[in-house]
């Protein structure tokens, strides 16, 4: 939830679809300074929960003055964030600016790329990770294979020695 032509979107775009890129993901446009933004924001909370249209939230706009990043202490923006069903991440501004809004979400981020990399698992470490726990699982398989032909091998061994001995006495005159 930002503007749909600021930097703040163009981030979220760009880090969320680097870490997966079949990502989904749902812009409310909406304004994000100025008297029209709280309502604005605050309504696009409650729409998005009410149609349960995501996940997450993310809340916020690039940095700013402080009269720029005003909406975001507005008490229909907090309210509405602190009534949501839907975790929301809080990114308005950058690291050092803080609002309301940040205190009321699930999640503060310093920046909108920081709320992206929360809100979107990184999938090249869960494919490496998968690729490491199938090189594990073949092997633990292949050795517990060899292991079983190896224990077969023995009983093969065990029982032709014992089918031997037997064939041996039955050719052999008792003395």
């Amino acid at each position: 939830m930002t503007s749909a032509d600021g930097a703040a979107i163009r981030d979220i775009i760009k880090v969320a679809g680097r870490r997966d890129s079949s990502v989904k993901i749902r812009l409310y446009p909406v304004k994000v300074q100025g008297k029209e933004a709280p309502p604005e924001i605050a309504a696009g909370i409650h729409f998005m929960n009410r149609h349960n249209l995501c996940d997450v939230l993310i809340v916020g706009r690039g940095g700013g003055s402080m009269e720029d990043l005003w909406a975001f202490n507005d008490e229909k923006v907090v309210r509405a964030i602190a009534a949501s069903r839907i975790p929301i991440i809080s990114a308005v501004g950058h690291e050092i600016d803080f609002t309301l809004s940040d205190f009321a979400a699930d999640k503060r981020a310093a920046t909108p790329s920081q709320a992206a990399e929360f809100a979107v698992p990184d999938r090249s470490k869960d494919i490496a990770s998968y690729e490491k726990l199938n090189l594990r699982l073949k092997k633990a398989v292949a050795d517990r294979l060899a292991m079983e032909r190896q224990c077969l091998d023995r009983r093969f061994a065990a029982t032709s020695l014992s089918l031997s001995r037997a064939a041996y006495r039955r050719t052999v005159p008792a003395a």
